[in-house]
């Protein structure tokens, strides 16, 4: 359509599907939802997952890797100037006039703001923040990334930091919840379409993308690649938990003790889910924060501190330099797809419905708001912290060589986390600390998840507990299953996340130009009213 005022403003659909659905009300007994479409798709395609996992798991790993190599190369470079594309444009609306737009139809926020930053901190961090802020650092340390070419001591160190740094910095972030996250709020909040990713297609395709199967396969997509994304982190908080238990305590390293570890992760996330967001995810995201903010502290007293800040200092300023050509470098395809395109595919997979989350949870904050702390501020704490750990990891490596490299050799990640640990005063408390906090930040990440893919099948910002329970226990289930199998299982699902990253990353590239154009016309709208207020206050003295 080519008036995009004309296709958001359509009277026929928004007050029909506002007078039915408001944003302010829903029916948490909505069972028939269990009935819908995009519940069976999607379930149903990770039962069959599984099923095939079960009857051939080499057949169908090598079916996976197959089209994981064709995914990473042809999709591997318009990925990367979607994700710096999304980042600019959300920058310019930040600081234009547009950022002063308040949205979510609401005055002022549901949350306060350290609670609001704190559970996107954790959601978005999953178990990942803390395996690969130790291992990542290492990784590129032992293997130099082929941006900077060879280097040797110090300089290798920072060129480490700098490439983690921008894997787990700005545009991935940003590709998280602010262009998407615009478009669903308006549309959502003022014009009372459904909290759904079929809603970001309806400025072009209208009603089909709402009723159609467009739609549907819209939802359906968007879910499979957010639950393979938060599954993988699951299965591998059991393997890796586990390995630490052993190492630590002489547990046993088996299918048994892993299995308990995900049931102690399902039981979390699932009643923390049902619980709801004012409750559950609240708690755990605060003192997460908090148990986070003790170890940093910790670190910085008792740690290589000089390092660490310098390492951050030296490594964001690198980074920062060499920011656009490191977005785009292409030199190396092979390693390309193993790591910035890798983690594009999976970022861009939780894309959407990450979008829907922070949606509901920042109603009443300012486009400034919300694209800073996510584009800006959230990436420059999560920098920092892989600074405090990845960058404790490569002093130590410095000052004893192989200290690091030894125990990251198979890309093992818990064992580079524990070999850290091991180098600070009360290793074993400080381990038991950081296993905790890698347990709730995949708590966090669960529990998020599970809410909102409920919320997309159901179509209420209520759902059913029913709903919310069958989806957290649904995914811890095929976790397990996935672990049962080897590490065949968890390690196809981690590539198949990229290619459900395809279908997604279309779903987020027309909101490049929605996401602008609908904050010039909420900026009119509000600016607007307001200045007309000021002048009848006015006209009236």
């Amino acid at each position: 359509m080519s008036n995009l005022t004309q296709s958001v403003d359509r009277k026929s659909t928004d007050e029909n599907y506002l007078a039915a659905h408001p944003p302010e009300r829903s029916d948490p007994s909505n069972l028939n939802a269990f009935a819908s479409p995009v519940l069976w798709l999607s379930g149903g395609f990770l039962v069959l997952f599984v099923l095939l996992a079960v009857f051939d798991t080499s057949a169908l790993s090598n079916v996976i890797q197959v089209g994981f190599s064709k995914v990473t190369l042809w999709f591997g470079p318009f990925w990367q100037v979607l994700l710096l594309a999304n980042f600019v444009i959300g920058l310019y609306l930040a600081f234009a006039r547009t950022g002063d737009v308040i949205l979510g139809n609401r005055a002022t926020p549901e949350m306060d703001t350290f609670k609001w930053l704190a559970i996107i901190l954790c959601t978005l961090l999953a178990g990942g923040g803390v395996f690969w802020a130790a291992a990542e650092p290492i990784a590129h340390f032992v293997s130099s990334p082929p941006f900077y070419g060879e280097a040797e001591g110090r300089h290798l160190a920072i060129n480490a930091l700098s490439q983690s740094f921008l894997h787990w910095g700005f545009l991935a972030w940003a590709i998280l919840g602010t262009l998407a996250a615009i478009v669903l709020m308006h549309l959502h909040y003022d014009k009372g379409l459904p909290l759904q990713p079929r809603t970001l297609l309806y400025p072009i395709f209208g009603d089909r993308a709402l009723n159609g199967w467009i739609g549907t396969l819209t939802d359906t997509f968007c879910i499979i690649a957010v639950a393979a994304g938060t599954i993988g982190p699951i299965g591998f908080l059991g393997l890796q938990i586990s390995y630490a238990l052993n190492a630590l305590f002489g547990v046993q390293d088996t299918l048994m003790t892993q299995s308990l570890v995900v049931v102690f992760a399902i039981a979390m996330y699932t009643l923390s889910a049902l619980s709801g967001l004012s409750r559950g995810i609240q708690i755990i995201s605060r003192y997460n924060i908090i148990l986070a903010a003790a170890l940093i502290i910790f670190i910085l007293l008792f740690g290589p501190t000089s390092f660490i800040v310098d390492g951050y200092m030296q490594g964001m300023a690198r980074m920062v330099n060499n920011f656009v050509p490191m977005s785009l470098y292409r030199g190396d395809a092979d390693w390309l797809s193993w790591w910035t395109v890798f983690f594009w595919g999976w970022f861009l997979g939780y894309g959407p419905m990450m979008a829907i989350f922070i949606a509901r949870i920042s109603r009443g904050r300012s486009i400034r708001q919300l694209i800073l702390s996510i584009s800006l501020v959230a990436p420059l704490i999560t920098c920092f912290w892989f600074s405090v750990v990845g960058g404790s990891g490569l002093a130590f490596e410095l000052t004893n060589p192989g200290v690091m490299a030894d125990a990251f050799e198979g890309f093992n990640l818990p064992g580079v986390l524990l070999a850290i640990t091991s180098q600070l005063p009360m290793p074993t408390l400080i381990a038991i600390l950081f296993l905790i906090l890698t347990t709730t930040f995949i708590v966090t990440t669960g529990d998020s998840m599970t809410y909102t893919i409920s919320v997309v099948v159901s179509g209420s910002t209520e759902p059913s507990g029913a709903m919310r329970a069958f989806w957290g226990v649904l995914m811890g289930l095929v976790a397990i299953a996935l672990i049962a199998m080897g590490a065949g299982g968890i390690s196809a699902l981690q590539s198949f996340i990229v290619i459900t990253a395809v279908p997604v990353s279309f779903v987020l590239l027309p909101t490049l130009w929605h996401a602008p154009k609908m904050a010039k016309l909420m900026a009119e709208q509000q600016f607007g009213k307001l200045a007309h207020n000021t002048a009848q206050v006015k006209s009236s003295r």
